[in-house]
């Protein structure tokens, strides 16, 4: 019986998810290809069952978008599937020539590193704004990473000589390798989290 590969290349049975808050948010389910088309999109925590490549893919939609509106111009980015799947097939592909490792294993232990465990809420008390420190929840960190990560590169890419692929390819190294000199995503990580710590 043949083994189904991600994307028909790479297998992600033996690739274990170490953080056990996120055990049941990293779906590891080996797919040829990653693209649900919105099937899930109804359901409550529909995300939990995408594909952890699926759930990057749909963030490559919309890279220059912070908050409520775009930052950025996510420019040829958006719009067509067939791009997004290019990327990140270019993406992992590289990730795979530069490490001679499992490339979805790599993504994993690096949305793990840089998966963010506190944030900062603010709520009114009479007339003034109060802020306090709150457990993030699961699939928030993961949402979250992968939004970092895609938005650094996106930003490390765009006027520049280096592609997308190769930012993205830099940014989730950089996370594996928890190297906040040169991950945004850790970066901002880290800085959340000592503004959590400041108001407990």
């Amino acid at each position: 019986m043949a083994i189904t590969k991600l994307m028909g290349r790479w297998d992600t049975a033996g690739i274990e998810v170490k953080d056990p808050g996120l055990k049941a948010y990293i779906n590891l389910r080996p797919v040829m290809v990653p693209r649900s088309s919105g099937r899930q999109a109804s359901k409550q925590f529909h995300k939990s069952n995408l594909t952890i490549v699926e759930r990057l893919m749909n963030h490559l939609f919309v890279p220059g978008h912070r908050g409520k509106k775009h930052i950025r111009s996510s420019g040829r980015m958006g719009g067509k599937s067939s791009t997004a799947w290019k990327l990140t097939k270019e993406t992992l592909t590289l990730l795979e020539k530069r490490s001679k490792k499992n490339p979805v294993e790599i993504l994993v232990h690096a949305i793990e590193n840089a998966a963010l465990r506190e944030e900062i809420t603010s709520f009114q008390v009479g007339g003034i704004m109060a802020r306090k420190a709150v457990i993030t929840a699961p699939q928030r960190r993961v949402d979250l990473t992968l939004r970092l990560i895609v938005q650094s590169a996106f930003q490390k890419s765009s006027n520049k000589k280096k592609t997308m692929a190769e930012a993205l390819a830099d940014e989730i190294t950089a996370c594996y390798n928890y190297d906040s000199a040169n991950s945004t995503a850790i970066k901002e990580k880290e800085r959340i989290e000592r503004e959590a710590a400041g108001a407990r």
